[in-house]
């Protein structure tokens, strides 16, 4: 199962559509937003995902209600655990806690955002991965990633 992994869109809408073509591209079968949406309007595109949602409420949004309702409630408070495929993911926003949960063996995903900067990498048998900054804001490169459960590999992409 091929997932896509975005964070921190910021409400770049072009980058946003971008990662929406590229995850419909690849045929992405669950999209992950690990936070800071920002802004509800967001959704008249990632209601285009040719995909099932999950998403985490990130420090910089605000209308959280209707964050909410416009993903159809499936933006929630963090930490969100769930199972995919038969892996347990747990996605949080910030990275305080991101090594801490990877190294407890108990998800098999660990996903954050808020620092912006990609990362993959293996931690004892679970995946730690940030898929950087698809807003592009902070550092000027928009990025996401794809993740296949199947084998647990990663891939960060540009936009």
């Amino acid at each position: 199962m091929l997932i896509g992994i975005i964070s921190d869109t910021h409400d770049n809408m072009p980058q946003i559509q971008k990662a929406v073509d590229l995850f419909n591209g690849r045929k992405v079968e669950h999209v992950i937003h690990a936070g800071d949406f920002t802004s509800p309007f967001t959704f008249r595109i990632l209601n285009d995902l040719a995909a099932g949602f999950t998403g985490i409420f990130g420090n910089n949004d605000g209308d959280k209600l209707l964050l909410n309702k416009m993903s159809g409630g499936r933006v929630f408070a963090q930490p969100h655990t769930f199972e995919l495929a038969g892996k347990k993911i747990v996605v949080i926003h910030e990275h305080h806690i991101a090594e801490a949960l990877a190294d407890s063996c108990h998800y098999d995903l660990v996903i954050y955002g808020h620092t912006h900067k990609p990362v993959i990498k293996k931690m004892k048998e679970t995946l730690l991965l940030n898929p950087g900054e698809a807003g592009s804001w902070l550092y000027g490169k928009s990025t996401v990633a794809i993740v296949d459960l199947k084998d647990m590999t990663a891939e960060i992409i540009s936009l």
